[in-house]
């Protein structure tokens, strides 16, 4: 479950960032659109949700969200989110009515008024060093692969609302190439960037993610 909204090349590599930064975060829209990144302690105090501008996260543009909403909170180990009755109108995680406390898991939506926030755990930590390395040190690709990988992206050009990557069929028919070619450029891309043993959906979406966060795709070459 996502945050809807234009995602630009740019917001893909924040979010990168943030993911290998290792703690948990929130991800949401303002009411112009713009990404907002709000990172979660582990060990530090409960985090307020409300339309009041001294909420730690701050949702002034929907009037449908209470001063104070909601909380977050860390418990044994895991984020839950509360709402004990602080709001008028409730508080959903996944299109479920929170009664009480729900503990999250990552890639949880949690909608208070008419806006959804993305809840996300990554698993590994690094640190800035670690990134800065990691991202200057993006695996070479082959022109041929390269073509691939700018038609797997094309979706995403000048932040296409809801994109999704290309399926194989769609880079085949770009490119002039057979589905087993696609597949085969698509396996070593998948190895190369680290991402071969994630679900077949994800990989292809942790795929775009990367080569635009380093560049090896820009909006350009879309």
């Amino acid at each position: 479950m996502g945050v809807p909204g234009d995602v630009t090349p740019a917001e893909l590599r924040d979010r990168l960032v943030a993911e290998r930064a290792g703690l948990a975060f929130l991800l949401l829209r303002d009411g112009d659109g713009r990404q907002h990144i709000v990172s979660l302690v582990p060990g530090g105090e409960a985090l307020t949700i409300g339309r009041d501008e001294a909420a730690d996260v701050a949702v002034p543009w929907d009037k449908l969200v209470s001063r104070v909403h909601a909380r977050l909170e860390r418990v044994g180990g895991h984020w839950v989110v509360v709402d004990d009755g602080l709001s008028r109108n409730g508080t959903r995680v996944n299109g479920e009515r929170v009664e009480g406390r729900r503990r999250l898991a990552d890639g949880d939506t949690v909608k208070v008024g008419d806006t959804p926030v993305q809840f996300r755990e990554p698993e590994r930590e690094v640190d800035a060093t670690e990134i800065a390395a990691e991202e200057l040190a993006a695996p070479s690709v082959s022109e041929a692969q390269k073509r691939v990988l700018v038609a797997l992206c094309r979706p995403y050009k000048g932040g296409a609302a809801f994109a999704t990557p290309a399926t194989n069929q769609r880079i085949a028919s770009e490119l002039v190439l057979s589905l087993d070619a696609v597949k085969g450029h698509l396996r070593a891309l998948f190895a190369k960037f680290g991402v071969d043993d994630l679900p077949p959906n994800e990989k292809r979406v942790r795929l775009v993610e990367r080569v635009l966060a380093a560049g090896v795709v820009s909006e350009r070459d879309l």
